[in-house]
């Protein structure tokens, strides 16, 4: 039996139309903006709504229209070729297949496509009625295609792990190229590098270390605890009672300084256990999204950082994490230094407690934070021992000399830039 003519070509346009559509609807959906749409939808816009709402799932969304025009393009394209090889010589009929499908990827794909990218909202919120429907039908099969592909690339050995991690740096190198041509000033760069690397780190890995933190004792005289909170420069302290590991409360300069006033001035007469906040202990091990994400839902500012075992570690506070995307935030009470002394000879005079990371991004260094946190750590990491004060090392383009030590740790050193690295020690 051969195909009707007539009813072929009505097919063939239903599927140039369901094709445009398709395109249309998921180039308007993935270059709409969502902060637009919520603007529509408080106007009144329905059509704004229904767009966010398959947004919402853009996966299956996504999926779900570019089967539609996948199927399209196929019946379109068999169709077109049953009718034509049927009525016309092999000749004429590839000459007609090949405008047919000139014309269909044009009015089709191609100016759908472009026409929704440039009118990426108002197409959206058009269109989105309708390609709510087709989601409806073709959303499972989607879905059940797309969890198909990752069952085979599972059985290969290609979960997609490592591509996350590709896509991270390949951001870092688009980054970088863009400070280099000038596009991004080198602050930017900081900034977006920090949020980047904020995936990669735990509270640990920025938290104040707790031989660096204040604490105070309860059984300490009032007097005593004022004159602490006052040379401090800090807002929030924790306070400990019988050993340090057992902190029973932060207290607050805010509340001290209005127990103070109450009573006058007179520190004696303050029970500083009634005015205590109650702690918030947080695991070491969590990752710093999660923490920021913590803060922010508490709408607290201070957390004490404690190990598996429940011993305390140390502390970190919300400015730790922002200062991890923009940088140092100083203030009046802050050092100039930040623990880093240049030197006339070109050399830096650092306190071992500084972060390489703050390094890398005061002086743009390449140093290596995957083993060790800060200088110090690094020094030891590199070296295989705990030096003593005179010792110096190369490596990573740098000498290292010890300066001061108290027990085991190293609390200064010398760095000198050199022109070559190398791994020997030299002992002084």
């Amino acid at each position: 039996m051969s195909p009707d003519p007539e009813v072929t070509s009505a097919a063939i346009l239903a599927l140039l139309f369901l094709s445009a559509f398709a395109a249309a609807g998921r180039a308007s959906l993935w270059n709409a903006s969502r902060t637009r749409l919520g603007e529509l939808q408080k106007r009144g816009f329905h059509g704004a709504g229904t767009a966010l709402r398959l947004l919402a799932d853009e996966d299956r969304t996504m999926g779900a229209l570019a089967l539609a025009k996948l199927l399209a393009v196929a019946l379109a394209g068999g169709l077109a070729a049953l009718q034509l090889f049927h009525d016309l010589a092999p000749l004429q009929a590839g000459l007609a297949a090949i405008a047919l499908v000139f014309s269909y990827a044009l009015f089709g794909l191609v100016l759908p496509d472009a026409y929704a990218t440039r009118r990426a909202d108002r197409v959206a919120v058009i269109l989105s009625g309708p390609a709510r429907l087709l989601v409806a039908v073709l959303g499972p099969v989607a879905a059940a295609l797309e969890e198909l592909a990752r069952g085979i690339l599972t059985l290969t050995g290609n979960s997609g792990v490592d591509e996350t991690h590709t896509m991270h740096e390949e951001l870092r190198e688009a980054i970088d190229l863009h400070v280099k041509d000038g596009t991004v000033v080198k602050n930017d760069r900081d900034m977006l590098s920090g949020i980047l690397a904020m995936q990669d780190l735990e509270v640990a890995d920025i938290m104040v270390h707790r031989t660096k933190m204040t604490m105070l004792d309860i059984e300490e005289d009032p007097k005593d605890i004022v004159n602490t909170v006052l040379k401090s420069g800090h807002t929030r302290i924790p306070v400990w009672k019988d050993n340090p590991d057992n902190i029973i409360g932060v207290l607050h300069a805010k509340n001290l300084f209005a127990a103070l006033q109450k009573h006058n001035g007179d520190a004696a007469k303050i029970d500083i256990e009634d005015i205590l906040l109650p702690p918030w202990f947080v695991p070491d091990t969590r990752a710093i999204p999660d923490q920021l994400n913590a803060f922010l839902k508490r709408k607290s500012h201070f957390a004490i950082v404690v190990d598996e075992y429940g011993e305390v570690q140390g502390l970190v506070t919300l400015e730790d994490i922002i200062e991890e995307i923009v940088g140092d935030i100083k203030d009046e009470h802050d050092a100039v230094a930040s623990g880093v002394r240049p030197k006339p000879d070109g050399s830096y005079l650092v306190d071992g407690s500084v972060a390489i990371r703050d390094l890398n991004r005061a002086f743009d260094w390449e140093l290596p934070d995957e083993e060790a946190n800060t200088i110090a750590g690094l020094v030891i990491h590199e070296a295989r021992m705990i030096p003593d004060v005179g010792q110096a090392f190369v490596f990573h383009g740098f000498r290292f000399e010890i300066l001061k030590k108290r027990h085991h740790q190293i609390t200064a050193l010398r760095m000198s830039p050199v022109k070559r690295e190398g791994s020997d020690a030299e002992t002084g």
